[in-house]
């Protein structure tokens, strides 16, 4: 974590494909407690690593066969996506790279999207991988994707690059790479001086 202004910023970085484990949720929603907690932090800015924004659910729980922990980890999923929908304090997406499944989910969570300009893949492929969308994901998927791309991207699993996202809904804005932070703290602050 780091500050910018009233912007704190929160860097999700596993060193590989930042999968959602429950760690990495836990430390989510820690910097979504002390931004909500702190009257000197007016806004959230989450920041993946380069190229890999999350690469959803982490698969080794997903794919373990232990119901409970694949339940607990849906469930600390769920939460964080309400978390950051319902956040007090405006929380903007610096979407690096690819955004698939739970990440994509993560993404849509968020007030607003900077999205790299980079060759990677957003959106909700679960169907195309075996797994069913929780009721949670689908009712953010509803509230955020475009009406013309909902079936597509839900039923169908239909990934896009970052321009598509725009179009679809994942992604509200995409800049160069080198500009993606800085513009998702400036839309943070823009969106805190509402």
């Amino acid at each position: 974590e780091r500050r910018d202004g009233g912007v704190l910023v929160c860097h999700i970085d596993d060193g590989k494909a930042n999968a959602l484990s429950r760690e990495i949720i836990a430390g989510i929603t820690g910097a979504i407690e002390e931004a909500e907690a702190d009257d000197s932090i007016t806004a959230l800015v989450l920041h993946g690593r380069d190229g890999k924004f999350s690469a959803g659910f982490d698969l080794t729980v997903m794919r373990s066969g232990d119901i409970a922990a694949v339940s607990a980890l849906i469930c600390d999923g769920g939460e964080l996506v309400r978390r950051l929908y319902g956040s007090r304090v405006p929380v903007v997406a610096a979407c690096t790279g690819h955004a698939l499944a739970a990440g994509a989910l993560m993404l849509l969570g968020c007030d607003v999207r900077i999205g790299a300009d980079v060759d990677c893949k957003i959106g909700l492929n679960e169907v195309a991988i075996g797994m069913v969308l929780p009721d949670w994901a689908f009712t953010i998927a509803i509230d955020r994707l475009s009406r013309r791309h909902l079936q597509r991207a839900v039923a169908t699993a239909r990934i896009t690059g970052p321009a598509e996202a725009v179009d679809a809904g994942y992604l509200d804005e995409v800049v160069p790479v080198d500009a993606v932070l800085d513009t998702a703290v400036a839309r943070a602050a823009e969106l805190a001086a509402l």
